[in-house]
């Protein structure tokens, strides 16, 4: 019985950790994937805890880009990429999430994004 309550805690903190990009677009979003690290001493949950701040950082940059982007072409390229970003990054945290509730025992990696912790 212990085992298996340790497993759904692992799979909710490790969904949790993946989500809070959901919660909002300000820095306070990425507050939890770091108290969950510091929290945690689940390896795996670490794991899922350190790449999804590395994709709140990514998500930032990207986002970042976006906007001097759209600043120099006058909100055209704004326009264009800023949706498309949305969906993208949303779309590979739906993912995560799924993937966390899923196959619990291997840590989430995201494509194509920068590991900086």
């Amino acid at each position: 019985m212990q085992a298996e309550s340790n497993f759904d805690k692992q799979k909710l903190l490790s969904a949790m950790a993946h989500g809070s990009v959901f919660i909002s677009a300000l820095v306070v979003s990425i507050g939890i994937p770091i108290a969950i690290l510091v929290v945690s001493e689940d390896v795996l949950v670490k794991e899922n805890a350190k790449e999804a701040i590395n994709f709140h950082l990514n998500v930032w940059l990207v986002g970042g880009i976006i906007a001097i982007l759209s600043f120099f072409t006058l909100g055209l390229l704004g326009f264009i990429l800023g949706p498309i970003w949305l969906l993208v990054h949303w779309g590979f945290s739906i993912w995560a999430v799924v993937q966390c509730l899923q196959t619990p025992e291997k840590a989430f990696r995201y494509p194509f994004i920068f590991r900086l912790v």
